[in-house]
């Protein structure tokens, strides 16, 4: 078969395997027209699928008076797929199956300090304790998707940790992959545009714009840790003065926490635990905790946090006209119960366009590991999706590739 041959065969199997996927249940009608391809092509299509055994025949659909159709379901236990998520303080892994739903999950402590080779080996085990945990061949596993904070930095830890594990690797950015998963499990609902905020130890925003993730020219998009929210306040990292993470970012709330003596106390930053000794991320649990508990200084604080984050929000709201906006991340994981509020009572008020429509605020049941998932979910789309042939991405994902470092396709 020749190469423009292939690149069409390739699209159009990954066009009819995602509708299954999106559909649940479908019949071959209803793919032709869902797609506009003919009966044949479908025939032909769908034959091949099920050879692979990526789909299957399940039941016949309710008779409309002619033979009844068979309808046709993804087989989610065809292919799998890793995702870790690299943060400070947390180390997250799942392994989902091709319908994106998590069939394993494990979180250990972060390596940060750690030597890269010897974070690189760690990972490598626990990835292979996750697949041995459910028994999954390692041939049904189609790749490893690993994001962080700045994947760029992780660029040579992505082909060792390739040579280590044996599988593909796909690098990506944590707040972009949090707003993959969010989508990809059907967080979202059916909307196509929609933002992920994400606070784990730093903060930023995955952005999907009529369906598909938009990650700029360099990846950067989303960057709402650095939105100006004070032109005369403290310097932040990137060079610029009142930023949205240096002024309401979790080491900010934990440096004010600090500050504050009886809150220090109570939520046990102090007695021997220097800053230098805990991870922000830990200290920032316990701030939240101390919240949940009741502690009216711990409540002022987030809250003041949160007032922060909603300036920063209503602002992305507004340039970007979204549905939704799905708070997620470890860091909401933990504290999202004081954010959400006041997230949702500054976009009712003052989202300019909510005599148009309403933006949902709402906090993502998954916060925790949605990076992971989204990590995951890359690497799945793989299988539907050719992505070395040239092929223009699905909603899922940009035109602006991540990189990858192993042939992803089987």
């Amino acid at each position: 078969m020749s190469g423009p041959a292939r690149v069409t065969h390739a699209s159009t199997r990954a066009a009819v395997l995602d509708l299954i996927r999106a559909a649940g249940m479908i019949s071959r009608v209803g793919l032709v027209n869902a797609t506009g391809l003919t009966g044949g092509t479908i025939s032909t299509v769908v034959r091949g699928l099920i050879d692979e055994g990526l789909v299957a025949e399940t039941g016949h659909a309710e008779s409309t008076g002619g033979k009844r159709r068979v309808m046709l379901q993804l087989n989610h236990f065809a292919r799998y797929a890793v995702g870790v998520h690299l943060d400070d303080a947390r180390i997250t892994y799942v392994l989902t199956n091709l319908g994106g739903a998590v069939v394993a999950r494990i979180s250990r402590a972060g390596a940060a300090a750690d030597e890269p080779a010897a974070v690189v080996a760690r990972v490598a085990r626990e990835v292979d304790a996750l697949i041995d945990s459910v028994g999954v061949e390692r041939g049904r596993i189609l790749g490893l998707g690993l994001v962080a904070a700045r994947p760029s930095e992780h660029r040579e830890f992505g082909r060792a940790l390739e040579r280590a594990t044996g599988l593909p690797v796909v690098l990506d950015n944590d707040a972009t992959a949090a707003a993959i998963g969010e989508h990809w499990s059907g967080g979202v609902g059916a909307t196509s545009t929609f933002a992920a905020l994400f606070m784990g130890t730093g903060v930023g925003a995955g952005v999907v714009l009529g369906g598909a993730t938009y990650r700029g020219p360099s990846g950067h998009t989303g960057e709402i840790g650095h939105t100006c929210l004070d032109i005369d306040g403290p310097w932040c990292r990137c060079g610029a003065r009142g930023c949205l993470e240096v002024l309401a970012g979790p080491a900010a709330v934990v440096e004010q926490a600090r500050a504050d003596r009886a809150l220090s106390r109570a939520a046990g930053l102090v007695g021997g635990r220097t800053r230098a000794a805990t991870p922000v991320a830990a200290d920032f649990a316990a701030i939240s905790r101390a919240a949940r508990q009741g502690n009216t200084r711990a409540v002022a604080l987030l809250e003041r946090s949160a007032r922060y984050f909603a300036a920063a929000a209503r602002t992305l709201a507004n340039v970007l006209d979204l549905e939704v906006l799905v708070l997620t991340g470890p860091s909401f994981a933990i504290a999202g119960s004081v954010y959400l509020p006041v997230l949702r009572a500054e976009l009712d008020s003052a989202f300019i366009a909510r005599d148009a429509h309403p933006i949902s605020v709402r906090l993502s049941p998954s916060a925790a590991s949605a990076p992971a998932i989204g990590a995951a979910a890359i690497v799945l789309q793989s299988e539907l999706v050719p992505r070395r042939q040239g092929l223009r991405l699905p909603d899922d994902l940009a035109a602006e590739e991540p990189p990858v470092f192993g042939q992803l396709v089987r």
